[in-house]
């Protein structure tokens, strides 16, 4: 039983250092040199979230970007009370979502699409804050490289509790992951809170046709079907210029209906790479917990136990790292105590999200 735990974890171990060393191969990019040129249509769906959109809207109202440049779609997804915009430099529109699907965030996409005439779209979140360079770092990206899609980094702002950093710390793992597999050419996870497409390339990957069933994945499920088909088109930009800040949650149940919510929807990746590491990690994890009930039982001994988790430790702890200094200039805290925890969260939200059902946004799915 030992030598099978250990054969799990060295898969594990060597995964992670793949990932490792695709994150180093992804360069930092913030350039901002060139005359902004590039049209953008801020597309933002939302759910009762009138504390949260003055914020976001005022650090658009920020940016180091021409007004005229850009316009903001606010997509109303049947809040409970109507939001209201003041005046702004900038345009921005409200309009109620249409729901023709399992997905109220993809429905909401395919609203704004409908009045969208900018070419450059950006998805991003209600409780979400922009960098002042964010899109004058996009433009000159796009300007530089022949790009349809480019995926972007989001951080979370930390209170001094456990939870959230215990979520910085989780979020920081995924955003290691992705920038890795990117680095690697085997891209498929982002984040639909810093995400931008070009509204012809959408249209030509049909939307989210064949997994609007799905409630989430309005993110991964268009950059997967875009990397099968146009894979040079697609990059993730690595810059502090275009992290996108966005709040932690303030409960365990929310944050645990987050996670199902997310992991529910990797049985339907595309990518049979995504797919893979979906298992590794799982495997890893499971196979830290079965350890220690063996130990409980007398068939495996401390020492072991006290390996194989140490070794995860060390090996996560360095992809994690690279991320948290990219992310953000806070130091990470809690580690030792996120570490021993999360193989026991990770899991369980594996194995509810197969069966279990999760509320979001006042809604049970």
């Amino acid at each position: 039983m030992t030598l099978i735990l250990s054969a799990i974890v060295i898969v594990y171990l060597f995964t992670i250092c793949f990932l490792i060393y695709g994150f180093t191969k992804v360069n930092t990019v913030d350039y901002i040199g060139l005359k902004p040129i590039n049209k953008f249509s801020i597309i933002v769906p939302f759910r009762n979230e009138a504390e949260n959109l003055p914020i976001l809207l005022d650090s658009l109202s920020k940016l180091n970007y021409p007004m005229e440049l850009f316009e903001v779609i606010l997509v109303d997804d049947f809040s409970q009370e109507e939001f209201k915009v003041q005046s702004l430099k900038f345009k921005v529109s409200v309009i109620k979502n249409i729901r023709v699907s399992n997905s109220p965030k993809k429905d909401a996409i395919v609203t704004a699409m409908q009045i969208v005439k900018t070419d450059w779209i950006i998805t991003t979140d209600a409780d979400c804050q922009v960098n002042k360079n964010w899109l004058l770092t996009l433009d000159n990206y796009i300007q530089l490289h022949n790009t349809s899609m480019i995926a972007g980094a989001v951080t979370y702002d930390c209170k001094s509790s456990f939870l959230h950093h215990f979520q910085q710390l989780d979020l920081a793992s995924l955003q290691g992951a992705t920038i890795g597999s990117f680095g690697l050419r085997k891209g498929f996870m982002c984040n639909g809170a810093n995400f931008a497409y070009t509204k012809s390339l959408f249209l030509s990957l049909n939307g989210f046709e064949g997994n609007n069933k799905i409630t989430s994945g309005d993110d991964v499920f268009l950059l997967q079907k875009a990397i099968s088909r146009f894979p040079e088109k697609v990059h993730y930009l690595k810059s502090e210029n275009t992290i996108v800040t966005t709040k932690p949650l303030n409960d365990w149940k929310s944050l645990f209906y987050q996670r199902v919510r997310w992991a529910s929807k990797t049985s339907s990746y595309e990518s049979s790479f995504g797919k893979a590491l979906g298992l590794v990690v799982f495997g890893g994890n499971l196979s830290l917990i079965l350890a220690v009930f063996l130990w409980i039982a007398g068939y495996v001994t401390l020492h072991n136990v006290f390996f194989l988790w140490l070794s995860k430790f060390v090996i996560d702890t360095i992809l994690i790292q690279k991320s948290h200094l990219f992310l953000t200039k806070k130091r990470m805290r809690y580690l030792i105590m996120s570490s021993f925890f999360y193989p026991f969260f990770s899991v369980s939200v594996a194995l509810y999200s197969l069966f279990g059902k999760y509320e979001w946004k006042g809604r049970r799915f």
